[in-house]
């Protein structure tokens, strides 16, 4: 049977209270991505447990958890999981990291800066295969459909951004395309999980995938948002990552929109040639165009969809921890 969560002596309105509901849940995700990990062979153990040792705010697999209280679950297998959630999320860094040439996430240097591109494309590749194994413990062919579905989801994704790279043109129709897959699909995995375990009803399955997919598209553009706000000791990476990758965001695609034509010109450069030399006055740009509060809006547009997704679920404490993570997603600092 599952852990009963904690009861709360305080409504439910923090991040930090939504962590405090999930978390015996969460120790035994933690204790079995441990396990999962282990291999005869040294490397591999060295590089996942650098990234998953890395800390992060386990939101995916937690988002599995929390939806399978809140649908009423009873049983384990929602610990398994979410571990396999957190695997291909994992896989998924590694690789991204070797396609951006990152040396920074989290705060700490990136494994292929440690160990090479090689080595870290192939422990991705390890990270992905594990999952795949322990999704077919479930026994269940709705679970294994449905992620190895998203899995290939986000690699058609991958490789959308990658066609995007360097191209001033990008839209933002474009863009929300490129995060649906890479973002968004997980997190309505995740959540359509806990349903799915559940055994609830295919509406509210539905409208569990529907908050998820909501607040992947908020959690990423909050966290495009954030490449040109915030600072490298908050973020956990370089401040202009996203630029310097020749990633057409939301902020920059909508400064674009609203620039003059010379100031246009000189922020689809900047893309073309991953500009950081220019940083600053393309910071200033983005700024001073109203991009930055028009891509919170965005992103507040999304939270505000991912709630009214939650409307046709009963009330409960672990509903009440899904509606916080609303907020959490569009106003964290990293």
């Amino acid at each position: 049977m599952a852990t009963a969560p904690p009861d709360l002596q305080r409504p439910i309105t923090r991040f930090a209270d939504a962590q405090a509901l999930a978390a015996a849940d969460m120790a035994a995700v933690d204790a079995l991505i441990r396990a999962r990990l282990a291999s005869d062979v040294v490397l591999i153990n060295q590089i996942a447990e650098h990234i998953i040792g890395g800390g992060g705010k386990r939101l995916r697999p937690m988002l599995v958890l929390l939806a399978a209280q809140a649908a009423g679950y009873a049983g384990r297998d929602h610990v398994l999981l979410a571990a396999v959630v957190e695997f291909i999320h994992t896989a998924t860094l590694l690789h991204d990291d070797v396609i951006d040439e990152s040396d920074l996430r989290r705060g700490r240097k990136t494994a292929n800066a440690l160990w090479g591109n090689a080595a870290s494309v192939l422990v991705g590749d390890f990270l992905y295969s594990r999952s795949f194994q322990m999704m077919v413990e479930a026994n269940d062919m709705r679970v294994m459909r449905l992620l190895a579905d998203t899995t290939n989801q986000i690699a058609e994704g991958e490789v959308l951004q990658l066609l995007n790279i360097h191209n001033p043109d990008t839209d933002e129709a474009a863009y929300l395309r490129v995060i649906e897959r890479k973002t968004a699909v997980l997190f309505a995995a995740a959540t359509r999980l806990g349903g799915l375990l559940a055994g609830v009803s295919g509406a509210q399955e539905q409208a569990l995938a529907d908050y998820g997919l909501n607040l992947g598209f908020a959690f990423q553009i909050a966290d495009d948002v954030l490449d040109y706000v915030s600072d490298a000791g908050t973020l956990g990476k370089n401040i202009g990552d996203d630029l310097a990758e020749g990633k057409a965001t939301l902020p920059l695609i909508y400064a674009i929109e609203r620039a003059a034509p010379a100031q246009a010109a000189s922020l689809k450069r900047a893309i073309e040639t991953g500009g950081l030399d220019s940083l600053d006055n393309i910071v200033a740009a983005i700024r001073d165009s109203g991009a930055l509060e028009r891509a919170r809006q965005k992103a507040q547009t999304y939270a505000d969809a991912a709630k009214a997704a939650l409307s046709t679920l009963p009330h409960s404490i672990p509903h009440d921890a899904l509606l916080v993570l609303t907020e959490y997603a569009i106003n964290r600092s990293h």
